[in-house]
């Protein structure tokens, strides 16, 4: 093989590695804003269900009824 020949095979390689590399970095952005998304929720999820114990622990914490 040539050293051109060479050279536009090593060319061609950097091509598509720098392809690679940027359909990588792309999928690699959008997970990264899912997870950020799902972090959010997860964050919501818990400050609602710390609200929701607090309710139920509220009505158990009351005296019963006179009649018992």
């Amino acid at each position: 093989m040539s050293l051109d020949e060479r050279v536009t095979d090593l060319e061609s390689r950097l091509a598509f590695q720098d392809d690679t590399i940027q359909a990588l970095n792309d999928v690699l952005v959008s997970q990264q804003k899912v997870v950020d998304r799902l972090q959010l929720q997860m964050a919501a999820l818990l400050k609602r269900q710390e609200e929701m114990v607090g309710q139920f622990e509220s009505f158990e914490e009351e005296a019963p009824p006179p009649h018992y």
